[in-house]
Formats: structure tokens, sequence, C-alpha cells
């Protein structure tokens, strides 16, 4: 039975949470797809919706990976051969053949000596970043990373910790200046994309200044970069935010297959002497099953697809249709961020305006995400949509009727950017 004064205690706490606006409340429970047709993109049911369909315009399937034939009948037929779980830890007989193959085609798609599994992209990046930070590191963060990140960093508990304004490199160069006055390596990390705006990291101008100060440190400094929302997203073949800005290769790249890859887990690509470091000391990859063999021949079947001229066109589809959304935005007189990736912010700058709003795209069928105070900081109030190459124009066109009708409804409080 609960313990009645533990109970009375988290009761209270979620009255908090729940009064804050910081509640996460009851989730909406997908029961089942309907298949693209008729020109229209894949329709979902959801639990206590009757056999209503709804757009789902909130979802990281940005390639619509997840429901594609190839990649499920990968996992179907090596979960046949292998069985549905691993049964053990990495290096107590857990390690089977598609993590193996896996991590080689994820090291080759990201011309790195060697990749590594983790169960999820959360874990990689708590996995990666924690080892690497010594006693006598230094970590520099940008202010909107993700919440990951700022975790990884807190187990690590570096000698010396800097988040700097987002995006501000000056402050980023400062950081690294007073670092290397005391301090024996300097781990700068960043998210590739800001999964809240859809901006990126300048990644190029990242990784060049983090070389200039490089010699600074007896044990050098390196740039790890979580790109999570960027691979398969971003860039011409989908290599992310690496690509977009031409950069050259961070030190270590974190990213995940449950996104654009549409499967389960996370990895990071890097070079083979700190990738078999962390084989040996990283806890969440030591003690921890790895995704299902089904899983990893699931993603590297996606891989494949995405590494191909199949691929090429669901990215520039991608980004037609992001395009698009973003343009219909604009027409209806609302307030984003430009830029090709696929997360297209509503800027609503209003709690109060997007729960209500939210409330209305779910009466008119889409699915969208608000992001109110004080999950986001007053005045960056936002609906957040993420384009997929499964969308049509005609979803795209849907979800714009569906939000000129929402905008309508609340008499125009939201029409105008502020």
């Amino acid at each position: 039975m609960q313990n009645e004064k533990l109970g009375r205690a988290l009761a209270a706490r979620l009255d908090e949470l729940a009064q804050s606006g910081r509640a996460k409340g009851k989730e909406t429970v997908i029961c089942g797809i309907a298949p693209a047709r008729g020109g229209e993109g894949p329709r979902y049911l959801v639990e206590g919706g009757g056999d209503r369909l709804f757009l789902r315009m909130n979802a990281n399937n940005y390639l619509g990976m997840a429901s594609r034939a190839e990649v499920v009948a990968a996992e179907a037929a090596a979960a046949a051969r292998f069985g549905v779980g691993p049964g053990a830890v990495r290096f107590i007989a857990g390690t089977w053949s598609p993590h193996v193959d896996l991590e080689r085609r994820l090291a080759a798609f990201h011309a790195r000596p060697a990749a590594m599994l983790f169960s999820s992209a959360y874990a990689a990046v708590l996995g990666t970043v924690a080892p690497l930070i010594s006693d006598g590191a230094a970590v520099i963060s940008d202010e909107l990373n993700h919440n990951c990140i700022i975790n990884a960093v807190a187990l690590g508990r570096p000698a010396m910790k800097h988040v700097y304004k987002h995006l501000d490199l000056g402050e980023l160069e400062r950081a690294l200046e007073r670092a290397a006055a005391k301090h024996a390596r300097a781990i700068v990390i960043t998210d590739g994309v800001f999964s809240m705006r859809g901006d990126h990291a300048p990644l190029d101008r990242i990784v060049a200044l983090t070389r200039k100060y490089d010699d600074a440190f007896s044990e050098g400094a390196i740039v790890v970069v979580d790109d999570s929302h960027g691979v398969g997203a971003l860039g011409k073949s989908g290599r992310g935010v690496e690509e977009h800005v031409s950069s050259a290769p961070a030190d270590l790249l974190i990213a995940t297959l449950g996104k654009a890859f549409g499967v389960n887990g996370g990895y990071v690509v890097g070079g083979d002497t700190v990738i078999r470091y962390l084989r040996e000391t990283s806890p969440l990859y030591v003690y921890s099953n790895p995704i299902a063999p089904g899983e990893a021949a699931a993603a590297h079947a996606a891989v494949e697809i995405l590494d191909s001229p199949e691929g090429l066109a669901l990215l520039e589809h991608l980004r037609a249709m992001t395009a698009r959304f973003k343009a219909g935005l604009l027409k209806l007189g609302c307030e984003t961020l430009p830029g090709e990736h696929p997360v297209a912010p509503l800027l609503t700058r209003d709690s109060q305006r997007t729960l209500a709003l939210t409330a209305e795209l779910r009466k008119g069928g889409v699915l969208a995400t608000g992001l109110a105070y004080p999950v986001v900081p007053k005045g960056q109030e936002e609906i957040r949509f993420q384009i997929s190459a499964d969308h049509t124009q005609s979803d795209i066109d849907f979800a714009l009727a569906a939000l000129s009708a929402a905008l309508s409804a609340l008499e125009g409080g939201l029409s105008a950017a502020p």
C-alpha cells in the first residue's frame, strides 16, 4: 500500500505543478493509424476521440520512417530471427550483429571512425558528456540547450560551468579565455537544432573558435553537439547542422534514432579512442540493455533509405512542405522564426492564448504542441508545429485552414504579430 504521508507530500507537489502550469497533464493516447490516401498523409485515431481522424503536427517523425514499409519489414524480420529483446547488457552477451552493423553504418554515414549505441538519445547525452567531465574540466554550454545536456553537466560536476547567452559567441570566447587560465580540459556543448524554436547553432563558427583555443588546454578543447533534431532534417543529404552550415566535424556528435530515423535509441560518433573509452566508462552504456536487435535492424534500414536518392527526394519534399507551412503562417499574420528546419513555431507570447489556440486546433482536427509559461519564459510562449515528409500539400493546407479558423474563433487575438 502507498505510504500515506509520502502520498500527501507528492499530491501537494502535483497540485503545485498543476497550479503553476508546469504539469504535463493527461497524455494523448494514439490508438491507430489510417494510412495515407487520396492525396492526404496518414491520420491518427486518439483515445476518446471515437472514429475521428487527426492530422498530427506534433511528431518528431520528420521523414515518415516510423511507418515506412521497408523499415517495419526490417524490424519484423530481425525480431523473427533474434527475438524481441537483447536479453543482457552489451558486455554480457547483449551485443547482437544488428547492433554492430548499425554502429558501423552510422559511423560511415557521419564520416567518423566509430559509433556507439545507447538506449535513447537522452541516455546518449548523459552517457557521453558526464564521463568526459574530469576534475579539471570546464564546461561551456548554450543557455537554451536541452534538459538532457543540463542534467549531463550537473551529473559530471565540472570544476567550471559557464552558460552563455543563446548563440552569443562573444560570451563563449570570453568563457574559453577564462577557462584556459586554470583548467586542463574544455568541453563546449550545444544543441545542433534547438527543439523549441527550430533555430540552429552556428556550428562552423563554434568549432573554429574552440579549435583556436585548443593549445591553451593541456587536455584540449572539444566540441560536443547534440544534433538529434538536425540529423535527417537539415542539410542537403540529411547529415544535420554540420552539413547545413558547412562546419568542420565536431569532436563528438550525438543524435537519435527516434526522430528522423523513426525507430528508438540514441548514438554518438567520434574518434576510436574516445568511443572505446566511453564503452568502458559510461554507466548508461555499461549497465543498461541496448535497443532490441529488431530496432537496430529497422534503424539500419532507415539510414540506408536516407542515404540514397530516395532519401534526397524525401528531404526535398520535407523542405517544400516546411516552406509552404511557414509561408502560410506569415500570410495569416502570425509571428514565426525563419529557417528551413521543420520545427515551425507560432509565437503567441501569451500563455492563455497558447492554451486556447491549441484547444481550438484540436477541435479542428489538428494535434499541435502548446508551450506556455513557465515551460518557456514569459513572452516566449508558442505553438510548436512539426512538419513531416508524410505531410502532403493537402495536409499543410488543412492545417493552415484549421489555424485560420482557430484564430477567428479567438476573435483574431493572435492573428497579428505583436
